[in-house]
């Protein structure tokens, strides 16, 4: 058993954290991650409206009586019409966490998380984000290096230097991800400063993660090269799987088309169908490079009591 700051804050068994993954952070897979002794978080950018959400929290608290946390998701593109509504949902249905992620930290909303007793994570870009995240009341900082899938964040600035560059600037507990997909990771990540690990990428290679077999498949497959980074000529560079919808993503942007028929591109290639029918190669999947780290689809139970388990014997050598 590794304890740490955040362990004992989110009440949670291990030290890991099950990243937000939009449609795949569905009720049911985020109470197996909860159930397994780390923490789901479920995603409130997928539920349209604060009823849907509420409809999705409790069925979450239907199948884990473990912590679970809500995802605030703050990028301009994705904000539903209001977040209070939001926000008044999971203090009602007695959330204890919220995560927030965007461009900047939610100022407006502080005074009610702080009022409902929530522990506000905040999840950030680099060292400035984080500081200021921590003078505004966040009791936990997440942050993830440039190997990680989806967002990559404004600096390149991979986990290495990531972690312990947060760590030295702030005195919260430092939540650190991007690459990691064992225990050789997770020490590591501790070992830097860190006081949990976040992972996303490996958490779609286990049995519970709603998305088709043959993408899995594809993921334990795949190389730590099998990677690409799109919409860097847009300001929001993103990494992906390499395949045939990332790559007619990248031409499109090598000839300079429209931002408007990039985006229409890249949102027709990320329906939820296609995660269901396995039609891999029209698929824009985000993908970290810790891909290349996967061997097997596993329970999530099995995967987090490995990871426990490797990291426990890795401390034992380093004894």
């Amino acid at each position: 058993m590794l304890e740490t700051r955040v362990t004992e804050m989110l009440n949670i068994d291990y030290p890991i954290l099950a990243g937000t993954m939009m449609n795949i952070t569905t009720p049911q897979f985020v109470a197996a991650c909860s159930n397994a002794g780390g923490l789901g978080i479920l995603a409130s950018a997928m539920y349209e409206s604060s009823e849907e959400l509420q409809e999705a929290i409790k069925e979450t608290k239907a199948l884990t009586s473990k912590p679970f946390a809500v995802n605030l998701n703050l990028f301009p593109m994705l904000m539903p019409t209001n977040q209070l509504d939001y926000i008044n949902v999971i203090i009602e249905e007695g959330i204890k966490i919220v995560e927030t992620s965007g461009h900047k930290a939610p100022e407006e909303y502080i005074p009610v998380f702080k009022e409902a007793g929530l522990i506000w994570i905040h999840k950030c870009a680099g060292v400035r984000y984080a500081q200021t995240a921590a003078r505004l009341g966040a009791d936990i900082v997440t942050v993830v290096g440039y190997e990680n899938g989806g967002a990559t964040g404004r600096f390149d600035i991979g986990t290495l230097v990531l972690i312990p560059s947060v760590v030295d600037a702030i005195d919260i507990p430092v939540i650190g991800g991007g690459g990691i997909t064992d225990g050789r990771g997770l020490i590591a990540a501790l070992a830097l400063g860190a006081e949990g690990i976040i992972m996303g990428t490996r958490m779609m290679a286990t049995i519970e993660c709603p998305i088709h077999n043959n993408l899995k498949q594809e993921l334990i497959n795949a190389k730590e090269v099998d990677t690409a980074l799109i919409m860097k000529s847009l300001g929001a560079t993103s990494r992906v799987w390499n395949n045939s919808a990332s790559q007619n993503i990248l031409e499109m942007e090598t000839s300079n088309a429209e931002a408007v028929d990039i985006f229409q591109a890249i949102s027709s290639a990320t329906t939820n169908e296609m995660y269901i029918q396995g039609d891999i190669n029209s698929l824009i999947v985000s993908c970290g490079q810790g891909t290349g780290l996967i061997h097997d689809i596993i329970p999530v139970q099995e995967l987090f009591n490995r990871i426990m388990k490797e990291a426990t014997e890795i401390v034992q050598q380093l004894s």
